[in-house]
């Protein structure tokens, strides 16, 4: 199976690689702090759900009302509600109507809202990648709605930069340690390569990765397997919304001694924000913080491994000297 990166034309992405840093912060959520409404990107339907139900909980709390309160009113079950806030269950348009109209949201943007549970309900990317391998579905789903995400991983090649054979190189240690299905280090490849797609939709994810050098000496399969993955690699660091670094073994300032994490914000989509999110991984599936204060300190993480670390121009040369001289 074959996963060649074509680079762009000129000017089809218009966002410059400094925008790739995590070194701002969400804007802090307000009623009437509007930027002109988006749609749910491209591939990236049915992941607006998430933003929904945190919104019509922040529209309660505005409004004044405790959940008791609004199911009171509105005749609900007392766990309807909060299922709908904690994105357990999905809201139906006329329950949203409800909802808005109780909170008395505007009408222009009650619009805006309305559109986004109706986008939120289509079938896309997400979908497809998490049926192959529903334990990443909750990362799927946010990473599909992000507009960029910073990645730092000191083990293997980032996932949205992986060769398939790789992919599989790494997926199959699973089933050696944890036996599971038959078909599981498939799934996992699949739904590897659907989360690629992400690269090239539009607008296109902004993606900023920080490797360890080790990444690029560690072995996943046989020579071939780790030289065209290298070679890949490298070549994907030069679309124009991937940028690329490595953190040398030898550098004074040593890396950071903490496992691989993600760093995601989210554009405004009709009108309705999302706070920035950081997903941890580790051993038993990867966890998810929201809070400001838990990720702002992954951000100052991520900004210190960008200052340590190669420039994309050298990092794309050690990448390509690795790829030449240690797996010939």
């Amino acid at each position: 199976m074959q996963f060649p990166v074509q680079l762009a034309p000129k000017g089809l992405h218009r966002r410059p690689l400094q925008a790739l840093r995590c070194n701002e912060v969400t804007p802090s959520r307000g009623p009437r702090d509007r930027e002109k409404a988006k749609r749910v990107p491209e591939q990236g339907t049915s992941v607006g759900g998430r933003r929904l139900a945190a919104e019509l909980r922040r529209l309660r709390e505005r409004a004044g009302f405790t959940g008791e309160e609004v199911s009171q009113r509105l005749g609900w079950s007392g766990s309807k509600l909060s299922r709908i806030e904690r994105h357990h269950i999905g809201v139906k348009q006329a329950d949203l109507g409800k909802l808005l109209a109780l909170y008395e949201v505007d009408e222009g943007y009650r619009d805006e809202l309305l559109a986004l549970a109706s986008e939120s309900r289509q079938k896309g990317l997400p979908q497809k990648a998490a049926a192959r391998f529903p334990q990443v579905a909750t990362y799927v789903y946010a990473e599909a709605e992000a507009e960029s995400v910073c990645n730092w991983e000191p083990q293997v090649v980032p996932g949205l930069l992986q060769t398939p054979e790789y992919a599989r190189a790494v997926a199959e240690l699973w089933p050696s340690m944890f036996p599971g299905p038959a078909t599981e280090t498939d799934r996992r490849v699949e739904a590897r390569l659907l989360r690629q797609q992400l690269l090239t939709r539009e607008p296109p994810l902004q993606l900023s990765v920080v490797m360890d050098e080790s990444v690029l000496r560690r072995r996943f399969g046989d020579n071939i397997v780790m030289r065209q993955q290298l070679e890949h690699l490298a070549l994907a660091s030069q679309l124009p919304n991937v940028e690329a670094r490595v953190f040398p073994l030898d550098r004074e300032h040593s890396a950071l001694p903490i496992g691989a994490f993600s760093y995601m914000r989210f554009m405004r989509i009709h009108a309705v924000p999302r706070q920035d999110m950081v997903s941890v991984e580790r051993l038993d599936g990867d966890y998810d913080l929201e809070d400001e204060e838990q990720t702002y300190k992954y951000r100052v993480a991520f900004d210190y491994l960008v200052r340590w670390s190669l420039d994309p121009e050298q990092s794309r040369a050690l990448i390509t000297a690795a790829a030449r001289d240690d797996w010939r």
